[in-house]
């Protein structure tokens, strides 16, 4: 069957595609439900046109065990498809999260996400909408007309009646639509904004605390709070006067049809029992224009949150297949490479060609804002806008699968982020523990003997740890999980910025001992004596490589900090 145009605008809307047959048996059973909702009505009719009138109470018996038979179909199509829908939901969420889970992780790697939940709300939005009343209320709408066609059959006037009280319901619903959808959007934004901007700061808390911000920041949250308290304050209020001219209708309705009916039975042209069941019929009518309005916030938000996953889908699909084990071998080279950033004018990278040979150690410097940290992210393949490329063993690093490739890369960042769980699963890079490749990592970082003095050893929580480990101490742990696994490609951003006398000397150890096996190691340095571990000098200045040679003729005119 061909996809229908609509579903093969994007990923989000195959996947909803591939649901078709759970929602077209939802509006089967919807279809006996709806049906079945007419036996109070027929019921009504027989008690009092024939039950009253014979006095017959076995037919009363026939005629309520037969209603209370229907009733149970009822109730059993209601439950078949709230449960069609709950299945749906959960298949929903199994099928996307993966690849949702992915896709935020690029967004916040590409700093394009403020909020890196927001998207599994918008999924649990999103689902919870599919498998509520709201998609009930759509479902049910379409069955309107037999109920009219059925106030026609009674009486034309209980039909044209039911029509004058459809016309402001259907105004309402489009009057919800108008009125509330733009406040709800922005109450969204707002929400949104306060919420990364409170994420942020409280990520930063101890600075904060230390240098006596609190007040400060307090003054500007309280001022997006107070907006978007401002922004839902006038959604709920529009919400509220909406929903009281609803009720208005509804109660009029059912007034006004039962005196429609009392005029038509007074003067013999329906029974008693046909003017009570019109007022059930009426309710059943117009009661999915009452669910519509009621739910019309939730059918906005998830709109808006099926919106923003369609968008981060979109921006970060699924990368290619993994290669089966890579072979890396180290060798990485430099072709026309800019990098450049949102905001910025000026590339930060220019144009930077250049050829690194397998197992070479390259020691990059320069002076701040030169790019070298930023260097360092394209040589992991981390960097989000880069033009040209940067090639490992001669294939492009943005060909590779990262799964398949970082078990053969190694990466200390300027910020060490160590994470919740041991100091053995941190090393390891929470991948399947290896004691003896924790261990060597450790050992060859100088840090098995400061690990063996906690309690738990290699055990211990970052939780735990994480108050009594010096800067320095997470830089090395960070430098142990760096070359764990013995990988071929490593780049050190600044991996002294921390480090004593000891913590350097078991750094400059380390880099010559990954040297000698072979491996091919990157390091952003300050301090000119750190250069005596490297093969050769990369000199990096305004984003342009202004020198790159050996070791001896680039050390006289480097212009390194010297260490007293």
């Amino acid at each position: 069957m061909k996809q229908a145009g609509f579903f093969q605008r994007s990923v989000l809307g195959r996947c909803m595609w591939t649901f078709r047959k759970e929602f077209f048996w939802v509006v089967v059973f919807s279809m006996f439900a709806n049906l079945l909702m007419l036996t109070p009505t027929l019921y009504m009719l027989q008690v009092f046109d024939r039950v009253l009138v014979s006095g017959s109470e076995t037919t009363l018996l026939a005629l309520s065990a037969i209603a209370i038979f229907f009733f149970l179909v009822m109730g059993f199509a209601e439950w078949i498809r709230s449960r069609l829908l709950v299945r749906a939901g959960a298949r929903l969420d199994e099928a996307l999260n993966t690849q949702l889970f992915k896709a935020t992780f690029e967004a916040a790697l590409a700093r394009g996400s403020r909020n890196p939940q927001q998207p599994f709300n918008d999924l649990t939005q999103v689902r919870q909408f599919l498998t509520g009343p709201g998609i009930f209320a759509l479902v049910d709408t379409p069955w309107t007309p037999v109920y009219l066609g059925v106030l026609f059959l009674m009486h034309p006037w209980l039909g044209w009646t039911a029509m004058f009280f459809m016309l402001p319901m259907a105004l309402l619903a489009v009057l919800a639509n108008r009125l509330t959808a733009p406040r709800y959007k922005k109450a969204m934004t707002s929400s949104i904004e306060t919420n990364a901007y409170l994420h942020s700061k409280l990520r930063n808390a101890e600075t904060v605390e230390a240098l006596g911000m609190l007040g400060n920041l307090r003054r500007q949250w309280l001022a997006l709070y107070e907006k978007q308290m401002a922004t839902l304050a006038d959604v709920n209020e529009t919400s509220r006067r909406i929903q009281a001219l609803t009720k208005f209708v509804q109660y009029t309705q059912q007034s006004l049809i039962l005196a429609v009916g009392a005029v038509l039975a007074i003067d013999g042209k329906i029974g008693v029992g046909a003017m009570v069941a019109s007022n059930a019929l009426m309710g059943n009518a117009l009661r999915p224009f009452a669910n519509l309005v009621g739910i019309w916030k939730g059918y906005v938000d998830a709109k808006q949150a099926y919106g923003r996953l369609e968008a981060l889908l979109e921006a970060h699909p699924d990368r290619p297949a993994a290669r089966d084990e890579p072979q890396v071998k180290g060798q990485v080279s430099l072709r026309g490479l800019v990098a450049t950033a949102a905001g910025r004018e000026a590339p930060i990278l220019r144009g930077l060609d250049a050829d690194f040979k397998a197992g070479e150690v390259v020691a990059i410097v320069g002076p701040s804002g030169a790019g070298k940290s930023t260097l360092a992210r394209c040589l992991m393949g981390i960097w989000p806008e880069v033009q040209g490329q940067v090639l490992l063993d001669g294939i492009s690093i943005a060909d590779w699968s990262r799964e398949a490739l970082g078990p053969h890369l190694g990466y200390l960042p300027q910020d060490i982020e160590l994470f919740d769980g041991s100091i053995a699963e941190n090393i390891s890079r929470f991948g399947k523990l290896d004691a003896e490749a924790v261990i060597d990592a450790a050992t060859r970082t100088g840090i098995h003997d400061m690990i063996l003095r906690f309690p738990k050893g290699y055990d211990t929580s970052m939780g735990e740890a994480g108050a009594l480990l010096s800067a320095g101490q997470r830089q090395r742990i960070g430098l142990a999980r760096a070359i764990y696994g013995d990988p071929m490609l490593i780049v050190l951003d600044e991996p002294n910025a921390s480090l004593d006398d000891a913590g350097e000397a078991a750094l400059i150890k380390t880099v010559r001992e990954l040297r000698a096996r072979g491996r091919t190691v990157f390091m952003i340095v300050h301090q000119r004596h750190l250069l005596s571990a490297a093969d050769r000098v990369l000199l990096l200045d305004a984003g342009r490589i202004t020198r790159l040679g050996p070791l001896a003729a680039a050390v006289a005119n480097t212009p390194l900090k010297v260490q007293a």
